[in-house]
């Protein structure tokens, strides 16, 4: 019962981390300032930094990528096929990868851009959590 708790867990988590990303994808793509929630935090300032892309590709769609391809194994670990075993340690290597690099862009935040987005810190937050979900989901399948 506890694993299917951790589960639904992870697929809200997961939800809200994937909005999150897409809300900041919009204000990307749209350059609407007034997106970024005047008075919370400095969300313009990190979206439109020189770090908030790589070759091009804003970083909010690989936040939205890897929110979907965790939704996607979280869904198929409720079916039944040969690969199921492997589901838990991809979902962790994931969120591993995630948030050590959430952790990096939270590192230029502070230390070089000098300002705070929320709604960063929201997938920040999110991934870790999900970090932590997925280590606990981990260990009760070895």
């Amino acid at each position: 019962m506890k694993k299917d708790r951790l589960r639904f867990t992870s697929f809200i988590l997961t939800l809200i981390g994937l909005i999150d990303s897409l809300y900041l994808l919009w204000i990307k793509i749209s350059q609407n300032k007034a997106l970024c929630l005047p008075g919370l935090g400095d969300c313009w300032s990190v979206n439109t930094s020189r770090y908030s892309e790589i070759y091009g590709v804003p970083v909010s769609i690989l936040g939205a990528l890897a929110y979907l391809v965790i939704l996607a194994l979280l869904w198929l670990e409720g079916k039944d096929f040969k690969f199921k075993a492997y589901l838990p340690g991809l979902i962790f290597g994931i969120t591993l990868t995630g948030t050590l690099y959430s952790a990096y862009l939270t590192y230029l935040e502070i230390a070089v851009i000098k300002a705070i987005c929320p709604f960063c810190v929201v997938s920040a937050v999110v991934m870790t959590v999900l970090l932590i979900i997925s280590t606990l989901r981990l260990r009760k399948t070895i």
